[in-house]
């Protein structure tokens, strides 16, 4: 995974577990340790999801550039919907308290794409890779 894609993950979900850290502190203030640990359920699968779709995504725009577009809303859609699916799924559970793994789920994923959105603007991505150009000219030449 190059540096930039690495970075960016970082700059992701480094935010994501600091929110979910607070939300997760909240949670056991509000609903005890039931509280907490939904809290701490729902920023794991925010992390991990999210997480590995950012990583499908930049190896799909290495690979195949021109599906980056349509992949990144593919994948966005897919990613929401499994969101739902968990909160659908848990929200009868008495493992944790679904209230407060809903809430941070939502949180955390409007904090990821928040954060995500920040890094990408932030990053010095080139549009052209110098590299493939000046190959392309050495070989004309």
């Amino acid at each position: 995974m190059p540096s930039n894609d690495v970075r960016i993950l970082l700059h992701t979900a480094v935010p994501t577990a600091a929110a979910g850290v607070i939300a997760t502190v909240v949670a056991g203030v509000a609903a005890g340790g039931k509280g907490a640990l939904g809290a701490g359920v729902g920023t794991l699968v925010v992390v991990l999801f999210m997480g590995i779709g950012l990583v499908v995504l930049q190896r799909t725009a290495a690979s195949l550039p021109h599906l980056f577009q349509a992949m990144g809303l593919l994948l966005y859609t897919a990613q929401l919907l499994l969101l739902f699916i968990f909160v659908a799924a848990f929200k009868d559970t008495t493992l944790f308290n679904p209230k407060a793994f809903a809430i941070t789920l939502v949180a955390a994923t409007l904090v990821w794409v928040a954060a995500q959105a920040r890094a990408h603007m932030k990053a010095k991505i080139l549009y052209v890779d110098p590299a493939a150009s000046s190959e392309k000219s050495g070989s004309s030449a």
